[in-house]
């Protein structure tokens, strides 16, 4: 496994690199303000103004994280993922980079309205019910996303692969997908297989055998 190579550290920084300006600036207002200005200004504006510095300074950490998640993303995508046979983790990383993006201005939103005096407890129930209800909803696509990367690890079969499906057709295996894998059979067809059922299932492999007698002793 390689480091991060010098384009993408170069892509981190330049990418961060707005956020942490604004970041020191604001250290710099927040300590100009503290020791200056704040014994001059009456109590109530002072309030307001602690409200919107800390607002801008929680913005900017977390425009900073995003973009250093991001660069990770990008350095697995370049040292790993491009150079596995499946392409589920190449599907799977947008997905996953979107999801990261979100649950991190999530966290801080929480942060920020209790700032401004919001009762935050009743939202945060809100969004419990509202994850329990979508996750639910997709238990199947999350099984096989799951499955999927099961099979990814255990590599039952790989691309190019010829085995024996649960339902019993010789294929030869054409994509592991991020939900469903496709094969090609005899006939020329091609067949759809969710994840999850190949993962609970029987699979012959007939290119692990042949590799085995083909092997030297």
């Amino acid at each position: 496994m390689r480091p991060i190579s010098k384009k993408i550290l170069w892509e981190i920084i330049k990418k961060s690199l707005l956020p942490i300006l604004i970041f020191i600036l604001i250290v710099i207002v927040y300590v100009h303000y503290s020791t200056k200005l704040a014994p001059k200004i009456p109590l109530h504006l002072q309030q307001n103004l602690k409200k919107y510095i800390s607002t801008i300074f929680i913005i900017s950490i977390t425009f900073i994280i995003q973009r250093i998640i991001g660069g990770v993303f990008c350095w697995y995508k370049e040292n790993i993922a491009s150079k596995t046979t499946t392409r589920l983790d190449d599907e799977l990383i947008p997905l996953l980079r979107r999801v990261s993006k979100i649950a991190i201005w999530i966290i801080a939103l929480l942060i920020i309205l209790p700032i401004y005096g919001v009762n935050i407890s009743a939202l945060i129930a809100t969004l419990g019910v509202g994850s329990l209800a979508i996750a639910l909803a997709a238990q199947d696509t999350i099984a096989n996303i799951i499955a999927g990367f099961m099979i990814m690890v255990d590599r039952p079969f790989r691309l190019g692969d010829k085995i024996k499906l649960p339902s019993g057709e010789v294929v030869k295996v054409l994509d592991i997908g991020v939900r469903r894998s496709r094969f090609l059979s005899d006939e020329n067809a091609i067949i759809i297989v969710p994840n999850l059922e190949l993962s609970k299932s029987k699979i012959v492999n007939y290119t692990y055998g042949q590799e085995q007698l083909n092997s030297p002793s």
